[in-house]
């Protein structure tokens, strides 16, 4: 009886442990170096790609870097963000909250796949979705952020809906709670969520996305988000005054729009925060910390970041051939 209830345990302890390493993250599959003997300069074909886009206009860097956080936290890094509607579906990048995604983003990993299959050796061989991670390594160093060694190795979506988007992206309304949530949907930590916020240290907003805050605020006819700073808002009434043209834009981060630095937890201080979604993280006792911090050490957040974003580029990979392919044209799925 002892024994055969000492083999049962053992059975069980086997079975769990199976289950473990069954239900382990794609990403385990993803490295550094991935196309070290396939495409061994792909690296550096894709940031040589990406600084001529760069020259081209500094949209390049927010396009890009947003355009991977909006491909991640629908059904993963497969850019399934990247591909075209067509006459019988409706994709991703035309779902409402997309649309403001800026076109530049989408044209910096094109010619970025162009740049690498032009090499015999590399065409067709390399993932749109690994050359948007690395595009938007790229766009964060070569404005002035922290540059880091990229996993690769996912492959592409192979479906792309604009219905997959509803609900999956956090609104510039969200308070902490719900943004916490909804990286947490994708095991991305609360501090993680914060630090990615800090992409909106490069970028702007159009004026309807936090018009909210500016004019008759709750409701009350001349009101003011009360965690706006006052001279800040006085400055945004100017930029978005009332039934603005709605493609008018202003920088997130007002005092450094064009450099990734921590110039956004330091605005985030003065209650310069841009969307409610951002000020939030310095109003609410529980992030303030992790915002102080931030603000006062550079080097912290740096790696912070580096740390955040290496695990946003794990969400939902597809390493399977059964789940994803190479796209030879990252518009379209094969």
């Amino acid at each position: 009886m002892a024994k055969s209830l000492i083999i049962n345990r053992a059975l069980l302890v086997f079975t769990i442990n199976l289950l473990g390493l069954l239900v382990q993250p794609s990403s385990a599959q993803l490295r550094q170096n991935y196309y070290a003997n396939i495409c061994p300069n792909v690296e550096s074909i894709v940031r040589n790609a990406v600084t001529a886009k760069l020259q081209q206009t500094t949209v390049t860097v927010p396009g890009t870097l947003r355009l991977f956080f909006h491909d991640c936290f629908v059904n993963g890094c497969d850019a399934s963000v990247i591909v075209a509607s067509t006459a019988s579906n409706t994709a991703e990048k035309d779902n409402s909250i997309n649309l403001s995604l800026a076109g530049d983003g989408f044209d910096t990993v094109i010619k970025a796949k162009a740049a690498v299959d032009a090499v015999e050796q590399c065409r067709n061989k390399v993932s749109c979705a690994d050359i948007l991670a690395m595009a938007a390594r790229d766009v964060i160093s070569l404005s002035g952020g922290p540059s880091y060694a990229v996993e690769l190795g996912r492959l592409d979506g192979l479906s792309s809906t604009s219905a997959s988007v509803d609900g999956k992206l956090p609104l510039p309304t969200f308070n902490l709670n719900q943004l916490t949530a909804i990286f947490a949907a994708n095991g991305i930590s609360q501090t993680d969520m914060i630090a990615l916020s800090a992409a909106h240290t490069v970028g702007f907003s159009h004026c309807d996305k936090f018009s909210n805050r500016i004019y008759d605020f709750g409701g009350k006819a001349g009101s003011i988000d009360p965690s706006l700073n006052r001279t800040y808002a006085t400055q945004l009434q100017i930029q978005c005054p009332r039934n603005v043209d709605p493609t008018i834009a202003v920088p997130l981060d007002p005092v450094s729009p064009r450099v990734f630095d921590n110039q956004y937890y330091l605005n985030l201080q003065q209650r310069m925060g841009l969307l409610s979604s951002d000020q939030v993280l310095a109003e609410d006792t529980r992030s303030r910390p992790t915002i102080n911090n931030w603000a006062a050490n550079s080097v912290a957040f740096n790696q912070a970041f580096v740390a955040a974003i290496t695990n946003l580029g794990r969400v939902g990979v597809k390493t399977n051939p059964s789940e994803g392919n190479i796209r030879r044209d990252c518009t379209v799925l094969n």
